[in-house]
């Protein structure tokens, strides 16, 4: 038996040389990562590519649907939808995660460095973050929106459901039904969704991947390098450009943010 038993640990230590069985101590602590869509979109539409090749990577995953998504129309407030990713990161640190991690496309991106800015976490991913109200663009095509919007809310209205003003660079403005109340929270233009504002607000203790794709939309391309510029200076903060549209950024930068997250989960 004694012998045997000297076998075995032989066997494992010629396998942890070689390089086939890691030791426990060279091993990563878990990961889990909240994903959360773009404006419009859901969790099996651009991300959910992103979304499984983590989880093949033994990541622990929360892919969200978010109040912007398409079945939504913003159904819930800021504040709600923080409670909403918060939860999310509970349940990874219960099924196991040690590091934790906050990614988003598009306006999930931005919403993603507004989270980061308010809530302790070891990095942030955004992905071609877009669809910041305070743009001169949202501004003129929603400017009206918004004032019709604090009119029904001074006039009581507020928890009333209304026909309002949605806007995206490939769709244009479009109609969605929401309260004011709701609607003011996201389209405040010095609200939480103001990308310049949730940037300069990052926490500096907090890492940011920043992603823009070399084929992004013509807008997002111009104002990519100013807004990285903005963010706080962390050793781990970074800017990758994938060559991608951003549709196609989330699943091509899949293993940049696998590299990424693991540095910074060290």
């Amino acid at each position: 038996m004694f012998g045997s038993a000297c076998k075995h640990m032989a066997w494992v230590l010629a396998m942890i040389v070689a390089g086939i069985v890691q030791p426990a101590a060279a091993q990563l602590p878990g990961i889990g990562i909240v994903i959360m869509h773009g404006k419009g979109g859901s969790p099996t539409k651009h991300v959910a590519d992103l979304a499984a090749s983590l989880e093949g990577k033994g990541y622990l995953v929360a892919n969200l649907d978010m109040p912007w998504s398409g079945q939504r129309d913003y159904d819930a407030n800021v504040a709600a939808a923080e409670k909403q990713v918060e939860s999310a990161l509970e349940s990874l640190r219960a099924k196991g995660a040690a590091k934790l991690f906050v990614a988003g496309h598009s306006q999930g991106g931005l919403f993603a460095l507004y989270f980061g800015g308010k809530h302790p976490v070891d990095g942030i991913v955004a992905i071609a973050p877009g669809g910041s109200v305070g743009s001169p663009i949202f501004r003129e095509k929603l400017g009206a929106a918004v004032a019709q919007a604090r009119q029904l809310a001074a006039d009581g209205k507020g928890d009333e459901k209304a026909r309002l003003l949605d806007f995206e660079s490939s769709r244009g403005t479009y109609p969605i039904v929401a309260t004011p109340a709701n609607y003011l929270a996201w389209f405040d233009p010095d609200g939480a969704m103001n990308q310049v504002i949730a940037m300069k607000n990052m926490n500096p203790k907090v890492p940011v991947l920043f992603i823009a794709p070399k084929g992004d939309y013509p807008g997002l391309q111009k104002i990519k390098q100013s807004m990285f510029d903005a963010l706080p200076r962390h050793p781990l903060t970074k800017l990758y450009e994938p060559d991608a549209t951003h549709l196609g950024a989330p699943s091509a930068s899949l293993d940049e943010i696998l590299r990424w997250t693991r540095e910074a989960a060290r």
